[in-house]
């Protein structure tokens, strides 16, 4: 879509990826009707394509779908678009911390409540039966540090078929009942305000709670107990975002900890938001 200077500009997959060339035009009408909605023009370009400063009012990376198979690119175009002083919401800066999941630990450290985490340069048996051991489960889960969709996400227990494992840096974590049974709950923030939530629950047999998994997602007015987890994990970060999603899981201690902090394309789920994504476009406009 070519609009001449557009208030917004979303970013989209790659034009050389076909495989997302059918999804991405009906999410992007999704995000675009709310914000056109306030009388601000929107476009789209490829997340690979250049951006300069001034050819629109602020940049969002929303549908940069594909960026985790392209990683050293990736880091390129956030390089580019920070030297460009192009306006991005969220900053280049943490759109390029939130990238390795590695930030999960840091946020850890700083009092948020975080799945207990142990970060690896390779996964190997070694490395699951020491974590099986420090976590006192019999299942654990590794995915790649760097990851997007469950890609290469597996799960892991004696004896370990590391086939589909993460072949990089990863992450090892203990295998949660809650994903199958309560499921995972997503919280959504603009301008740090709470908008609304949705659980996500894994088919029967599977961990995986993306749709494209068959995973269900359900509105949910979530407990105070999540609320006040979410709140922690954005009071550790301590810096404004215009758009955020907090996905907590029960833990093994049955209380909610952060499964991953999402700030560069997190679907929003706005047709579960009460106000159809209102506040969503409210908080765009007051970054412009």
């Amino acid at each position: 879509m070519s609009i001449t200077q557009p208030d917004i500009l979303i970013l989209v997959p790659a034009a050389d990826e076909p495989r997302f060339a059918q999804s991405w035009p009906p999410l992007f009408e999704r995000l675009a009707t709310p914000l056109r909605a306030l009388g601000l023009t929107v476009a789209s370009r490829p997340w690979t394509d250049p951006v300069e400063a001034g050819e629109q009012g602020i940049v969002l990376p929303l549908l940069s779908w594909g960026y985790h198979h392209r990683e050293p690119e990736w880091y390129a175009r956030l390089d580019a678009l920070e030297a460009a002083g192009a306006r991005t919401a969220n900053p280049p800066g943490l759109l390029r911390w939130n990238t390795a999941k590695t930030y999960l630990s840091e946020l850890a450290a700083k009092g948020a409540p975080v799945v207990p985490t142990i970060t690896l340069d390779k996964v190997t048996p070694e490395a699951v039966a020491e974590a099986r051991e420090r976590f006192q489960v019999d299942l654990v889960v590794a995915k790649p540090q760097v990851s997007g969709g469950s890609h290469r996400t597996v799960k892991l227990g004696r004896d370990p078929d590391l086939t589909d494992a993460p072949t990089g840096p990863a992450l090892i974590q203990p295998f949660l009942p809650a994903v199958g049974e309560e499921g995972e709950l997503s919280l959504f923030f603009f301008d740090g305000a709470f908008s609304h939530a949705v659980t996500k629950v894994a088919v029967p047999g599977d961990f995986r709670v993306q749709p494209q998994y068959g995973g269900k997602v359900s509105e949910i007015a979530p407990e105070p107990e999540a609320l006040h987890a979410a709140h922690m994990v954005l009071d550790a970060l301590a810096q404004p975002l215009t758009y955020a999603r907090i996905d907590l899981i029960r833990g093994l201690d049955h209380t909610p900890q952060l499964m991953e902090l999402e700030i560069i394309e997190p679907d929003l789920f706005l047709q579960h938001a009460h106000d159809h994504g209102a506040t969503f476009a409210k908080a765009v406009k007051a970054a412009l």
